[in-house]
């Protein structure tokens, strides 16, 4: 039987780099050789250099997390370079498996520049991750379509965002004007465009999605940030950030409405392959959607891997159904 090729793409320019090594990493562990020929490409901090590695250099990487925050580049003791995605479309590959995350990554950059050249990739397409990367236009679409937002403010509490991250980069709470110069100082480290949003009290839950045209939801996971007041960066990153329980301590009548807000946020922007959609429960009663993440984390402590597993999927047959999804036309 013909192994099935796959390139997995990590890495970019993007301040989730290191997440994304992470995420491609355990991708990579979860693909059965017997099934499987797989190409690990990590891509630089730069996004100038894409070095084709093994399976076995990605299984002895020191903490990639580690690096956060510096110029260095992870130590690969095997790599070749390789000149973009012209180099793949010669490597005669069946898919593209995406393992980035932020801008460059899961904004439609990549997805364009693999369309272009033919090639297969998981996920969302073109515009879905780019509405989806975009907070102010994601706002928008959601609007239009009658799902509720938070709304822009001036008034304290406030909660202040880039607008074209994930995983809470660059996010903070204010609560009065030196704090709110401190806050969208940092947000601007990130974006040339910042969004000052209302600070809504209540239950932070989420809800993954796979499928294409007829997704599904998987159970909904409440999350108790322990590091912060919110689910920010350190809390979804460190073992002891975040308690995360699944299925949420909602009621069931909840537990459906979170679902079917999240399909509906889901067939909104036209996603394909999986995503998760994120929630703050006003008043712990009204679901108020905070983004949608089209390029979920996939490392050991990411939330799809184990909202999977609470749905009757091992990592390794989240991984199967996401590839098998993205080669169907």
């Amino acid at each position: 039987m013909r192994k099935i090729k796959v390139v997995v793409l990590m890495g970019g320019k993007s301040p989730e780099h290191e997440v994304s090594i992470l995420s491609g990493t355990n991708v990579v562990k979860s693909l059965k050789p017997s099934k499987y020929e797989v190409l690990p490409v990590v891509i630089s901090k730069d996004g100038s250099r894409w070095r084709l590695t093994s399976r076995k250099s990605l299984l002895f990487l020191s903490d990639p997390l580690a690096l956060k925050g510096t110029a260095k580049e992870i130590v690969l003791s095997q790599e070749r370079s390789l000149a973009g995605a012209e180099a793949l479309s010669k490597k005669d590959i069946d898919l593209v498996f995406i393992a980035m995350h932020g801008p460059f990554g899961e904004d439609g950059t990549i997805q364009g520049m693999l369309s272009l050249t033919g090639i297969k990739y998981t996920g969302s397409g073109v515009l879905a991750s780019a509405i989806g990367m975009d907070k102010a236009m994601f706002r928008k679409v959601m609007r239009a379509e009658g799902i509720p937002v938070p709304k822009l403010t001036t008034k304290f509490p406030c909660f202040v965002k880039p607008d074209n991250q994930g995983s809470s980069v660059g996010a903070s709470i204010a609560r009065n004007k030196k704090e709110l110069s401190k806050a969208i100082k940092l947000a601007r480290k990130y974006s040339s465009r910042v969004l000052i949003e209302e600070y809504l009290k209540g239950m932070e839950v989420t809800c993954a999605v796979l499928g294409n045209e007829n997704p599904k939801a998987l159970p909904v996971i409440e999350i108790v940030p322990l590091k912060g007041e919110f689910f920010d960066y350190e809390s979804k990153y460190t073992e002891s950030g975040a308690q995360e329980i699944v299925p949420a301590r909602i009621s069931k009548a909840l537990t459906k409405k979170v679902q079917d807000i999240a399909i509906q946020v889901y067939k909104a922007i036209g996603c394909r392959g999986f995503g998760r959609v994120d929630f703050i429960l006003k008043n712990n009663k009204y679901p108020v959607v905070l983004e949608i993440n089209t390029i979920p984390g996939l490392t050991p402590m990411s939330l799809v891997p184990k909202a999977a597993n609470a749905g009757g999927f091992s990592y390794s047959a989240l991984i199967d159904k996401i590839i098998s999804l993205a080669t169907k036309d």
